[in-house]
């Protein structure tokens, strides 16, 4: 019986230590929406009000990780998405996949995952034009807005009309428009903004799962045509009805800050916006501590 009990004692002793010494688990938790075929891989962190994120190019769901942890310790649910064509989301063929239509049911996908009906809604430079598409074409799905970088599309098409110094910040994107743009793209160079060597190496990994076809078929499928005389005349949008906050780095060269001059014209609730003359284009780490500050108080004061 002695030794029953001793053998007993070690097992549990040593369950005890394995229990110890095995990795925490993660407080980010991955999940996966389905729009039709498409499989939208995103990442989860916290409890109460969703808030779903939609990063930009060249980027990924971590992203976020900062923002995340700045909302879900102040009581908000965030979901992080890998958009379609990158890391762990499914990488459908084609530039037609990548028509607006098709990123806003990724982000409707993501809301009806979690189980929700409405989201406040985050996005960055790619993110934040589907953000503000999601905005227009499924109203009912957004119920605060936040935009990081990306004009209303009236701003735009004024500033590509007009603003010269916009129309030389779009000139990357006349480039990633034309056939075969994508082979000069590197996971390494994509990655090259990223200044923490080891956040560097996971957005390098990130990118070879990634298609980079895909990242410029947002642009082949989305970006406004034409500059001066020749640009694509402002689309016809309705009315955002919910509170907007607008985040914008100044010293952005591929988007000029006097594109969000007006943007109040198109929203009947409160607008913000936040200009930060330290900040480029990846605002969300070149200020991130006052860009996360920021938009926890501005939820909070919207609670």
């Amino acid at each position: 019986m002695r030794k029953l009990t001793f053998v007993g004692a070690m097992a549990a002793a040593m369950t005890l230590a394995f229990a110890a010494n095995a990795a925490p688990a993660s407080k980010y938790q991955d999940h996966y929406a389905q729009n039709g075929a498409v499989k939208i891989h995103y990442v989860t962190e916290g409890k109460g009000p969703l808030v779903v994120l939609v990063h930009g190019f060249p980027d990924y769901w971590a992203t976020w990780k900062p923002l995340m942890d700045t909302l879900a310790a102040a009581g908000y649910r965030t979901a992080a998405m890998d958009n379609r064509g990158y890391n762990l989301s499914d990488k459908p063929q084609g530039e037609a996949a990548y028509a607006m239509p098709n990123l806003v049911g990724d982000v409707a996908a993501v809301v009806a995952a979690e189980g929700q009906k409405s989201t406040i809604l985050i996005g960055h430079d790619w993110g934040a034009s589907i953000a503000w598409n999601t905005t227009f074409a499924r109203p009912d799905l957004v119920n605060k807005l936040v935009i990081m970088a990306v004009p209303h599309p009236a701003g735009m098409a004024r500033e590509m009309a007009t603003n010269k110094a916009q129309q030389a910040g779009s000139d990357y994107a006349r480039n990633f428009q034309k056939e075969g743009s994508e082979k000069k793209l590197s996971a390494e160079g994509l990655a090259g903004w990223v200044k923490d060597p080891k956040e560097k190496a996971e957005y390098v990994e990130a990118f070879k799962r990634s298609d980079f076809g895909a990242m410029m078929n947002y642009y082949r499928a989305n970006y406004p045509k034409g500059v001066g005389d020749s640009a694509a005349p402002a689309p016809q949008t309705p009315m955002v009805n919910v509170p907007v906050l607008v985040i914008h780095g100044m010293r952005d060269t591929a988007l000029n800050a006097a594109g969000h001059n007006g943007t109040w014209d198109h929203v009947t609730a409160d607008t913000t916006i936040l200009m930060i003359p330290t900040a480029g284009h990846f605002v969300q780490h070149d200020a991130q501590d006052l860009v996360d500050r920021t938009v926890k108080d501005w939820l909070n004061a919207r609670r």
